[in-house]
């Protein structure tokens, strides 16, 4: 893992070194265990490396391959390496050895331009090819790692944070209006719809599953890999699947626990963590290594305020799946002192741009800080599992099987589903139908419908024309009650610029702490596995994510892989958290709704009802409060204008 830089500069100036040494500079804040640089004529490399696998350990980065006449400085793990390393006919003896690097260096050496289509693993690199005076590089199809870049008629540089671009030689710091108005306009935690563009004007980002070609002055980007549906996977019996799904996950997560150092793992009471857990804790074993979790609770004096169907401690399912897998030494975390509030300014500093996560950043930062301390090198996650794993959604299995009108398969599942969770079918048939038929949704009275408030300003919306865009990648929803989870999922693997955020978060904690987020229900392999699976093995007998459900038997314990009943949510604890300091809150906001630096981004009047609603009680409800949450998005956005002003 490292944090990279470079310079090609169009016209061989002299300078290139003495400005590349200044990007270098701007990385010293995070740790390293080695910091080298490359340079010869136009181009200058640079790597702030953090050592997690074992081979990384004392490693050539950059790294000059005199033969080819290649160099590469790269932050990455590569997944594939044993498939890689029989493509390539790689020697036996080099392949305990070779680096992940100098691997890239020879897949792009065999593939050229088409290499980041063989690599699997999260990754960011950049190749000059000397023989061909071009700069090659790469990011992972999701996007686990950043890559930024700025251009002009002299030169091209790039950096895995902003803040080193922005130190460069005639480089300001003029924001970027139309992803400002983007940030405000759409609802979801998404920045952007545009994932080639930033904050700041003049510094674009290489997208998730795009390569860059710089050739004579000319920035070419080419997306390499698009994820969609194809051919459906058929099986003989639900035994089979099963079996498939569990050596893919087993794959995924043997190669994500190669590290130099501990291994750690985010567990919550689910099944999307759980089941990484259970297949680390027992990979671990085999090399005589325990697992260690990491696991947020609330504050002991937090009262539960949550619907009957939820729980906002999750100990009693996570405690219950440490004691069935075994193998673990387990950490539960409660963060006294902290809140969304207390970590605004250190996630600004990180992020280098404002963020919508609040309800999440002081535990998930947490997390890595205690990880850190413990020696954790890879911290496991399964973050994306909805989407892959654990898909299933039942009531949107319903509506299609009802909108086919293949009524008898609807009715079963309909009933078996009533009789799950204990609710009766007339209810299930309503939501069912809603999802169904959307239009319906029109109908309802309007305290029925959710609609999010809007946060941009009218008139900066209109002069950026932001909602016309929007519609343009089906971000204008405001209401997502009738929303389709097929239709999400879709954008999930197709939009890139959903998932590119994640990557955005893993990169900065990452660097900060030295551990590398890792994600085994985002491996390629597993998506691939799980786009193909037929709808009717992840909804069965009125089970929701069925597939997980029975794919686990044995691996995690009947508690938690049957529970169809309650849900664990996170964040519910935030505004209980801000008590003792509400009233500076709703003072920093009633100062930020009359501050003329940010008047012509946010929606004054809408922030006006807001603080009217919320401001004489902290009421721990409130956590999940659209107002509030405008609020907050609204002072985090406030304080980067502020930073900059």
């Amino acid at each position: 893992m490292s944090a990279i830089t470079g310079i090609y500069d169009f016209n061989g100036d002299s300078a290139v070194s003495e400005h590349g040494i200044n990007l270098m500079r701007a990385l010293q804040k995070y740790p390293a265990d080695d910091v080298q640089v490359w340079h010869k004529g136009a181009v200058f490399l640079g790597c702030h490396a953090q050592w997690i696998t074992p081979e990384s350990v004392g490693e050539q980065l950059p790294y000059y391959d005199t033969e080819r006449q290649l160099a590469i400085t790269a932050d990455a793990i590569i997944d594939n390496r044993e498939e890689l390393f029989e493509k390539l006919q790689v020697d036996y003896s080099y392949r305990k050895v070779i680096t992940d690097s100098e691997l890239i260096l020879l897949v792009y050496y065999k593939w050229g331009e088409q290499a980041p289509k063989y690599l699997i693993g999260d990754f960011a690199f950049m190749i000059w090819d000397e023989r061909n005076n071009k700069l090659f590089g790469a990011r992972d199809f999701s996007g686990s790692r950043t890559l930024y870049y700025s251009k002009n008629s002299q030169r091209f540089a790039f950096c895995t944070t902003i803040e080193p671009l922005l130190s460069l030689p005639s480089m300001g710091n003029k924001l970027n209006e139309q992803w400002l108005a983007q940030f405000l306009a759409i609802i979801v935690t998404t920045d952007s719809v545009d994932c080639s563009s930033t904050v700041y004007q003049d510094i674009e980002q290489i997208p998730p599953a795009h390569s860059i070609s710089v050739v004579d002055g000319r920035v070419k980007l080419t997306r390499y890999s698009t994820l969609v549906a194809g051919d459906m996977l058929k099986l003989k019996s639900n035994h089979d699947y099963e079996e498939a799904f569990r050596d893919v996950l087993r794959t995924a997560v043997k190669a994500r626990i190669r590290t130099r150092h501990k291994v750690g793992a985010q567990l919550s009471g689910g099944m999307d963590s759980g089941s990484v857990v259970s297949f680390a804790a027992k990979e671990l074993l085999i090399e005589n290594k325990k697992l260690h979790t990491f696991s947020y609770i609330p504050p002991d004096d937090f009262q539960d305020w949550t619907h009957k169907t939820r729980f906002a401690d999750e100990r009693p399912f996570i405690k219950s799946t440490v004691q069935h897998v075994g193998n673990i030494t387990d950490n539960y975390l409660n963060f006294p002192g902290k809140s969304p509030l207390s970590e605004v300014d250190d996630w600004l500093e990180m992020m280098e741009m404002p963020y919508k996560f609040f309800e999440n950043s002081f535990w998930m930062k947490g997390i890595y800080e205690e990880a850190q301390k413990q020696g954790i090198g890879v911290l496991l996650t399964g973050q994306r599992g909805n989407w892959t794993i654990s898909w299933g959604p039942a009531l949107d299995y319903q509506a299609v099987l009802l909108k086919k009108l293949n009524l008898l398969r609807f009715y079963h599942e309909m009933t078996m589903y009533s009789r799950n969770i204990g609710v009766r079918k007339a209810r299930v048939l309503k939501f069912a139908g809603r999802k169904a038929f959307p239009f319906l949704s029109h109908l309802l009275p309007k305290e029925e419908q959710e609609v999010f408030p809007v946060l941009i300003n009218p008139d900066f919306a209109r002069r950026m024309n932001v909602f016309a865009k929007l519609e343009e990648h089906g971000f204008n929803k405001t209401d997502f009650s009738t929303a389709s989870a097929f239709e999400a999922r879709r954008q999930q693997f197709e939009e890139l610029n959903i998932w590119g955020l994640t990557g955005t978060v893993n990169t900065r904690l990452s660097l900060r702490h030295s551990i590398w987020g890792r994600d085994a229900t985002n491996d390629l392999r597993v998506i691939r596995f799980c786009l193909s699976v037929p709808e009717g093995q992840y909804v069965q007998d009125g089970f929701d994510r069925s597939l997980i459900r029975r794919a686990t038997e044995g691996h995690l314990p009947d508690k938690v892989r049957l529970n169809l009943r309650t849900r664990g949510v996170q964040g519910a604890d935030g505004v209980h958290r801000m008590t003792h300091c509400w009233n500076d809150f709703i003072a920093e906001l009633q100062q930020l709704i009359i501050d003329p630096s940010v008047a012509p981004y946010l929606n004054v009047e809408q922030l006006k009802k807001a603080i009217v609603k919320i401001q004489h009680e902290p009421k721990p409800e409130l956590a999940y409060d659209y107002e509030f949450r405008i609020l907050m998005r609204g002072l985090i956005f406030g304080r980067f204008i502020k930073k900059l002003a």
